[in-house]
């Protein structure tokens, strides 16, 4: 049987309006800090799952190393060089801290544009090296299309070699997107390798279980997760969920686009090194994500956590209530009283008769920014008959009052 979407020992619940009005005095200081949420008070951005915007802090580190240190790393001598390339290390060692790496020294940290590139490079500078005639990986292929596409590269790659290798579904429920364990844990066998996963799904908005996984799979198997859609949303920890690859977008996490990483365990299969020369880095964009990772962990990941789990909460139960929209994922936690778990931030959902495109324009023309297309999900081209899905996506700079407003609007379109 199917893992639920829900497992109810994942996440304390309470009531979303307690849970929100508690954290409210810590929320309203922390959105006044972006300058573009205030500077338009008229537009409402609930588009946090594609990227997400950025606080006064981050925008002045990325600035004051442009004015003061501005130099490549590693390639000179002189003091604002010498900079640059302390800045490079200390943001590796607090992308380790940021990710709960109790063994960093043994750890790496590479820096790459975003998540896609960075899954790219686990699949082709690590995991075609040492993958042999036979052996099988097993991949999401209900989750973003990065997740899915670099696996099948790197099949065609080595097939190309001469070495067929197996690329095999991680098993789902279709009407939620969570995992089945019970069905991993009978399909992996001596001849897996490798597992893809994701950390909290980009359509569902579900927290995939992902400490559960290990024990699926076994423990010599590595494990890389696609985070871009936790990292700087939530806590995340690696010596809990066990995996030996996070990668994520910095430009998810309140830092400048182009930014992002690869962190590799390097304790399962060879050690991962990005093939090829390494060119100049994004040196203003690590800046911008030390300073990211310095501004949400003052914050506090736990409460921004609750503050958008309260949110989604909020939405949900307001647009069960209204019969013209059907939300994707699972059903038993649409409630504000659900006792399963509920979404990190990402609620998705269609109207029964009007495009999601369409929806998407009206919204836009009451204030409201959303995505509305396939979402990039795998499987998905966007032309099936309900068209595509609208994705409200939320971060702390969000407020129950626009939840409120948003939900006005949709039931006048019913």
């Amino acid at each position: 049987m199917a893992t639920p979407i829900s497992d109810p020992t994942s996440h304390p619940r309470s009531d979303p309006t307690s849970e929100a009005a508690e954290l409210r005095a810590w929320q309203g200081p922390l959105r006044a800090e972006f300058p573009i949420i205030t500077g338009h008070p008229e537009l409402t951005f609930l588009d946090s799952a594609a990227t997400s915007q950025k606080p006064r802090a981050v925008l002045d580190a990325v600035h004051t190393y442009l004015t003061t240190s501005n130099a490549n790393a590693g390639r000179g001598a002189y003091p604002w060089a010498n900079r640059t390339t302390a800045l490079v290390e200390r943001t590796r060692a607090r992308i380790k801290a940021f990710v709960g790496d109790r063994a960093p020294e043994r750890s790496t940290v590479h820096f790459v544009s975003g998540t896609t590139e960075g899954l790219r490079a686990v699949s082709l500078d690590w995991l075609t090296t040492w993958l042999a005639d036979g052996d099988e990986i097993i991949v999401p292929f209900a989750d973003h299309q990065a997740n899915l596409s670099p696996w099948l590269e790197a099949q065609r790659l080595l097939e190309r070699q001469g070495i067929g290798i197996h690329v095999r579904a991680l098993p789902c429920q279709a009407s939620s997107g969570d995992y089945d364990y019970a069905a991993l844990a009978g399909m992996a066998g001596p001849r897996t390798r490798f597992v893809a996963a994701t950390h909290i799904h980009h359509v569902y908005g579900a927290d995939m279980n992902i400490h559960r996984l290990r024990e699926a799979v076994g423990h010599e198997t590595p494990i890389c997760l696609d985070a871009a859609q936790s990292i700087g949303h939530l806590p995340v920890s690696v010596a809990d969920l066990d995996v030996d690859f996070v990668v994520f977008s910095g430009h998810k996490a309140l830092a400048l686009p182009g930014s992002g990483a690869v962190w590799a365990r390097g304790e399962r299969g060879p050690a991962f090194s990005p093939g090829g020369w390494s060119g100049t880095p994004n040196t203003a964009g690590i800046a911008s994500l030390e300073a990211a990772l310095d501004w949400l962990d003052a914050a506090g990941t736990d409460r921004i956590a609750r503050w958008t789990r309260a949110l989604t909460a909020q939405l949900t139960d307001g647009l069960r209530r209204l019969t013209p929209y059907e939300v994707r994922g699972c059903q038993r936690s649409l409630p504000a009283e659900s006792t399963v778990q509920r979404r990190h931030g990402i609620v998705t959902f269609r109207h029964r008769e009007i495009p999601s495109d369409d929806l998407g324009f009206i919204l836009f023309s009451h204030g409201f920014m959303v995505r509305a297309d396939s979402l990039c999900q795998a499987g998905v081209d966007g032309t099936d008959e309900k068209g595509g899905s609208v994705r409200v996506s939320l971060h702390v700079y969000n407020t129950p009052e626009e939840i409120e407003r948003l939900l006005s609007v949709l039931a006048t379109l019913g």
